[in-house]
């Protein structure tokens, strides 16, 4: 199934036939960060029934014990780093289909002044890096891949590894580009110890309505090294929970 579909007065096919999910699936072996223990998946159990037909049960009808930024693809709000948690993941995604463009970028190592959230030494995804991306065609998401493409980030504990991180200044570059989602592999845009600042949580979203409504980050995706760097159409499929983050589901088709 083909469709053609017209952005901003520009005319692009995609093949519907083809998509391409950069969710990574939740279980017990998947990834995880933020200190958290594996997810659990196991039977309800109560005086009425046993959720397991293994175990004698009609169905199986089973728990789910995760933590949405802790256990694998998510996306967040700016309800993330507000204290009154508003606007909920699910007042913030009212539109579901993107312009997006794929880049890969091998974080540099910082060696700049050292800061709470900058360290000399760190793997940083810094402001020039982002800016090629930013040259060309006008797009509403940005999917970024790091490098190298390790499988391991299928199954990585994140925690107590400092993985890298995005340079405060690249993700004002982007908001300023007018880019609206921002999906990545890491497990956070910011360092995982830096006092609590999420400066760069705060560089994304900005601090007034217009900077931050509508606005996303999705993290920990996982982007097959099939998919070439270049422009697709993202279907952000998030689901519409009162909370600020969700599982999700990005999947995009490569765009012609």
């Amino acid at each position: 199934m083909t469709t053609q579909v017209t952005i901003e007065g520009r005319r692009y096919e995609a093949n519907l036939n083809q998509p391409h999910t950069l969710a990574i699936t939740l279980s017990p072996s998947g990834p995880r960060a933020w200190y958290v223990p594996p997810a659990r998946i196991e039977p309800a159990r109560n005086e009425h029934f046993t959720g397991s037909v293994a175990e004698g049960g009609a169905v199986n009808f089973r728990d789910v014990h995760f933590n949405p930024h802790g256990h694998g693809t998510h996306t967040e709000s700016v309800a993330h780093i507000r204290r009154d948690m508003l606007p909920t993941i699910a007042d913030t995604i009212q539109q579901y289909w993107f312009r997006a463009r794929l880049g890969s970028i091998a974080p540099d190592i910082y060696n700049g002044p050292e800061l709470p959230h900058l360290k000399t030494g760190d793997s940083v995804i810094m402001p020039h890096q982002v800016a090629l991306l930013l040259e060309g065609p006008e797009y509403d998401a940005i999917i970024i891949r790091t490098l190298p493409n390790d499988p391991a980030k299928l199954s990585r504990n994140y925690s107590d590894t400092n993985p890298p991180y995005f340079h405060p200044d690249a993700l004002v570059a982007m908001r300023e580009a007018g880019l609206l989602h921002l999906l990545t592999d890491l497990p956070s845009v910011d360092r995982e110890s830096d006092g609590g600042l999420l400066l760069g949580h705060r560089a994304w979203w900005g601090d007034t309505p217009e900077a931050y409504t509508g606005r996303t980050i999705t993290e920990m995706i996982f982007v097959p090294d099939h998919l070439e760097d270049g422009l697709y159409l993202l279907n952000l499929q998030v689901l519409p929970w009162e909370n600020d983050a969700a599982p999700s589901n990005p999947v995009v088709y490569r765009l012609k």
